[in-house]
């Protein structure tokens, strides 16, 4: 006789039987990860970068009081300053944006797929490897060591110990 394999009430993935199934992946099919919109805005949502790369003037460059520059001098630095960041890092970007991009997106799915096809099922593995070991282990340690430590454990349960101050 043929084997049937177990019937799922939602159906098949690729087939459901239920509207509410089919209307899910229908919404899922709509929004591709891969074409979500970007926030131009707010280019750091998960502030990845606040303690590291918000470097002002002021956090590089100070004048004490008592040792002042020009003050034309210093709103020209300051403007230098500000100016240069701001335009070397958007030429940095552009040169280097999309290479970067690329080595980090190859790098990540190569850490993705390390993951999930080697280091996950690995564990996996040694998990349910160890697992009769240690059940074994577990054996032979309530078996020989347990009587074992019970046995002195009774033995030096009748040792009293008394602490006198001699004067």
């Amino acid at each position: 006789f043929l084997y049937t394999g177990p019937i799922r009430e939602q159906g098949n993935i690729y087939k459901p039987n239920n509207k509410m199934m089919a209307d899910e992946l229908s919404e899922k099919a709509v929004h591709d990860v891969h074409t979500k919109e970007i926030d131009l805005v707010n280019r750091d949502p998960k502030h990845l970068n606040d303690d590291v790369v918000k470097i002002d003037f002021e956090d590089v460059i100070a004048e004490p009081e008592g040792t002042h520059s020009f003050d034309g001098i210093w709103k020209a630095s300051f403007t230098t300053f500000t100016v240069t960041k701001y335009w070397f890092y958007r030429l940095l970007s552009a040169i280097f944006g999309i290479p970067m991009a690329l080595i980090w997106g190859i790098y990540f799915a190569i850490l993705s797929f390390l993951h999930i096809w080697a280091v996950v099922p690995c564990i996996r593995s040694y998990l349910i490897e160890i697992q009769c070991i240690s059940r074994v282990y577990s054996i032979c340690i309530h078996t020989f060591c347990d009587p074992l430590f019970e046995a002195i454990g009774r033995m030096f349960s009748s040792i009293r110990a008394t602490v006198r101050k001699e004067i």
